[in-house]
């Protein structure tokens, strides 16, 4: 090969590896940039927020009770003088981590389904009759009748703090997992009749590792999409439960809770429901967002340009 044969294969772009296109593409969509943004600065907040403002979120300072945005209180005091900042922050990292293993176990359970139901097709028919049950059922007051059945049991087992929380985890998680489950079917039936897959069964390759080797691989992008939207969803149920005051004790503070017992106080001090309905709204906007991002940048399409 001569010298300049040498130079213009040197001067030839590399091939971008896979995660780097998927980056790429993600960096294209505004939104899911702006959300993943947002969402980190929430986290960060959230996590070393206290680290900076070192206020205890539960301790009681009667007289500074009902008080405005100030530099000691940035989002004011509550009837009991707690400084909201600090329970915002609090409220913010019992959200996320109930959103998150909510999320986890539903995508669990509705991944789980839904290979299951799309690779063998013998257990198809019941188990997408479960998931049609599961759809059929009113979720929010069976919410309500499991917590209140269970609450007390756990709180006893575990104590008010774990046991609410592995109530609350396990409830939204066994009960939303149903959509995860519809998409990842349609995914696996679409993937189990590529060739590839029809190469690996002929090839006597057992249908375990077909599944973890071939079809899990290939149905990624919605489980992702799924896992994104699944945390919206969680802190969205959590705060509704909160709300109707069946869920985290008032000493353990929840975006949810916050919204709860601002209620009341909502024409004395409105920063006690503005702050932690903000921090919903923008955590779910955000997660929504980067949802919608990760799916165009897995879109094979986009991928292919």
């Amino acid at each position: 090969m001569t010298d300049a044969a040498l130079s213009h294969a040197s001067e030839m772009p590399r091939p971008q590896s896979l995660r780097g296109q998927l980056w790429g593409q993600f960096r294209r969509h505004t939104g899911g940039l702006i959300g993943l943004i947002v969402f980190l600065f929430i986290v960060l907040s959230v996590y070393i927020g206290p680290l900076l403002h070192t206020v205890d979120p539960n301790k009681i300072n009667i007289r500074e009770k009902n008080q405005g945005p100030s530099l000691a209180h940035p989002f004011g005091t509550d009837n009991l003088g707690h400084d909201l900042f600090a329970q915002v922050m609090a409220g913010g990292q019992i959200s996320l981590a109930v959103g998150i293993t909510a999320m986890l176990i539903s995508l669990f359970v509705g991944t789980l389904v839904g290979v299951l139901a799309g690779y063998f097709r013998r257990i198809d028919g019941p188990l997408m009759r479960l998931t049609d049950l599961f759809l059929a059922l009113p979720i929010l007051p069976l919410l309500l009748v499991i917590t209140m059945l269970f609450r007390d049991p756990l709180r006893a087992a575990f104590g008010p703090e774990t046991g609410i929380f592995i109530l609350i985890v396990t409830v939204i998680g066994i009960t939303s997992w149903m959509h995860t489950a519809r998409i990842v079917r349609g995914d696996v039936l679409t993937v189990k009749s590529q060739e590839f897959i029809l190469a690996a069964k002929s090839s006597g390759m057992r249908d375990y590792r077909i599944v973890l080797k071939h079809i899990l691989p290939n149905v990624l992008s919605s489980i992702m999409v799924s896992a994104t939207l699944g945390i919206a969803s969680a802190i969205i149920t959590e705060s509704a439960l909160s709300f109707l005051g069946l869920g985290f004790p008032s000493d353990f503070p929840t975006w949810g809770r916050l919204l709860y017992d601002g209620v009341s106080f909502l024409q004395i001090t409105p920063s006690r429901v503005i702050w932690p309905g903000l921090a919903i709204s923008l955590t779910v906007l955000s997660v929504n967002y980067i949802g919608d991002g990760i799916r165009d940048a897995l879109d094979p399409r986009s991928l292919k340009r």
